[in-house]
C-alpha cells in the first residue's frame, strides 16, 4: 500500500483521547486502531509484534547484515486530539495546489484561507490532504505512523539495503499527556530513538518545554443571594480575582520561542466551589520552578484576604526538557541532520513549544529527539498534510536506518 493510502485509511479510525476516562487506552478506538496495525504488521513481515492490554504496539524489523550496529526505534502515537473532533473524518486531496483559499465544506462555506495561514502556500504546486472542515485531520500523528510502517515494508521489500535492527513502537493517549505511561522502555530495547511527531518539513527538535498541570480550587460560602451581606463568599468571583493575579502578557497568546507561559484551560464553578485548571510550561528549568512556586504564592495571598483554606493548590509535573538527556548523546541529533540533508531536506533545529512521548523517555534512559511528521494547524479542522512531506518523512526514516 502506498503512503498516501495507508495515511487515508488510518484517518478512518476515530481515536481520539479522553484524560477522563480513567482507562488505559483511554477511548475504545486507539485498540481497535492498534489491532489492525498489528496485523497490517504482521503481514507485511515484521517479528515480535506485540500488542499489550494499555494499548502499546511494538514491533521488530530484524538487521539483515553482519555488522554490529546500534537498535534504533521510531515512535508515533495513535490517538487524537480532544481539542476538535476525530470521528468521521472526511479528507479529500487538493492535487497541485495553485496558493488560493481551499474551500473546505461548500454546504457551509468554510475555507481554509492563506490569509490565517500563511505557512501553506509554502506548499503550492503540491499536493495537500486537508479535512472538510468539521474535524481535525489526524496527521498528528498518523502521518507519523503511516511513515513508519511504509518505512519497514520498503525495507522489507529491499533487503538490498542493509541495516541493523529496527524497533518501533505505536502508543496511546500521547495528547493527554499519557503516552509514556505504560512504555516499556527495556522490553523496547533500543539505544536511541526518534518520535516522528513534528510539524513542517525539516523540523528536528531535542528541546520542549517543562511542564507541569496545576488545579486551583476555590471555596465559597453560599446563602440566599437576598441575605448575602458579609454571609456569602462567591468562589467564582474570588477565582476571577486569582487569574488576574497572573502576568497578563505570560500566556500562550502572547509568548514565543523560548518563552514560558500560565494558560487557563479549563474554568467550572459555583457560588460553593470554582475550579481553575493551568498548565504551566517553561523550558528553563530554574524558571517553570518558580512559575510554580508564583502560583502557590498567589493562593496564599487569597488566603490571606478571604481565609485559611479558600484557595488550595494541586501541582502535577507532567515532563521535563529532553535537552539535558540529548546533549551528551548529540550524535543522534547529527544522524538525523546528515539524513535530512542526504534526502533533500534542510534540517531546522527548534525548540518544541509543547511535549512528545520522546521528553518523558529520554528520561527513562530513552534518547528520543523529534523529528517532522509534515503536517500543519494540528488539533483543528484546518490541520493539512502535504503528500511530498509525508513522502520526505518516510525517506528520512530510510536514510536514518541505512547511515545508523
Amino acid at each position: 500500500m502506498d503512503i498516501t493510502n495507508r495515511f487515508l485509511k488510518y484517518v478512518s479510525f476515530d481515536t481520539t483521547s479522553d484524560e477522563n476516562t480513567g482507562f488505559n487506552p483511554s477511548t475504545p478506538g486507539q485498540m481497535e486502531f492498534a489491532r489492525y496495525l498489528q496485523q497490517e504488521l504482521i503481514e507485511i513481515g515484521m517479528q515480535d509484534v506485540t500488542l499489550d492490554g494499555n494499548g502499546y504496539l511494538m514491533a521488530t524489523l530484524p538487521a539483515n547484515c553482519d555488522a554490529e550496529k546500534p537498535v534504533i526505534g521510531f515512535i508515533a502515537h495513535m490517538d487524537t486530539s480532544p481539542d476538535a473532533s476525530g470521528k468521521h473524518v472526511k479528507p479529500h486531496i487538493v492535487e497541485n495546489y495553485n496558493g488560493s483559499d481551499i474551500l473546505l465544506n461548500a454546504e457551509e462555506g468554510i475555507l481554509l484561507e492563506t490569509e490565517k495561514y500563511p505557512e501553506i502556500l509554502n506548499y503550492t504546486g503540491q499536493d495537500i490532504i486537508v479535512t472538510n472542515g468539521k474535524t481535525l485531520l489526524g496527521a498528528d500523528d498518523k502521518a507519523g505512523i503511516a511513515e513508519i510502517v511504509t518505512a519497514m515494508e520498503y525495507l522489507l521489500q529491499h533487503p538490498e539495503i542493509k541495516h541493523g535492527k529496527v524497533r518501533i513502537g505505536f502508543t496511546p493517549d500521547e495528547e493527554i499527556g499519557q503516552g509514556a505511561d505504560h512504555f516499556d522502555v527495556p522490553a523496547f530495547g533500543c539505544d536511541f530513538a526518534y518520535t516522528m511527531d513534528g510539524g513542517a518539513v525539516g523540523e528536528l527538535e531535542f528541546e520542549n518545554f517543562n511542564a507541569a498541570a496545576c488545579k486551583v480550587t476555590v471555596k465559597g460560602v453560599n446563602v440566599h443571594p437576598g441575605y448575602g451581606y458579609h454571609k456569602m463568599i462567591n468562589s467564582m468571583r474570588i477565582a476571577a480575582q486569582f487569574t488576574t493575579l497572573l502576568p497578563r502578557m505570560e500566556t500562550p497568546e502572547h509568548t514565543q520561542d523560548y518563552e514560558g507561559f500560565y494558560h487557563l484551560v479549563g474554568m467550572q464553578g459555583t457560588v460553593e466551589e470554582t475550579v481553575l485548571t493551568y498548565i504551566i510550561r517553561d523550558h528553563d528549568r530554574h524558571r517553570f520552578e518558580a512559575r510554580k512556586l508564583e502560583m502557590e504564592h498567589l493562593a496564599r495571598k487569597i488566603n490571606r484576604e478571604y481565609g485559611d483554606g479558600t484557595a488550595t493548590i494541586e501541582l502535577r509535573d507532567q515532563y521535563y526538557n529532553m535537552r539535558e538527556k540529548i546533549e551528551p548523546v548529540m550524535h543522534v541529533i547529527d544522524l538525523a541532520k546528515e539524513a535530512m540533508k542526504a534526502v533533500g531536506v534542510t534540517p531546522e533545529v527548534k525548540p518544541i513549544r509543547g511535549g512528545t512521548d520522546g521528553a518523558r523517555l529520554s528520561f527513562e534512559g530513552l534518547p528520543c529527539p523529534n523529528i517532522f511528521a509534515g503536517g500543519e494547524n494540528f488539533h483543528s479542522r484546518f490541520e493539512y498534510l502535504p503528500v511530498q512531506s509525508m513522502q520526505k518523512a518516510f525517506e528520512v526514516i530510510l536514510k536514518i536506518i541505512e547511515l545508523c
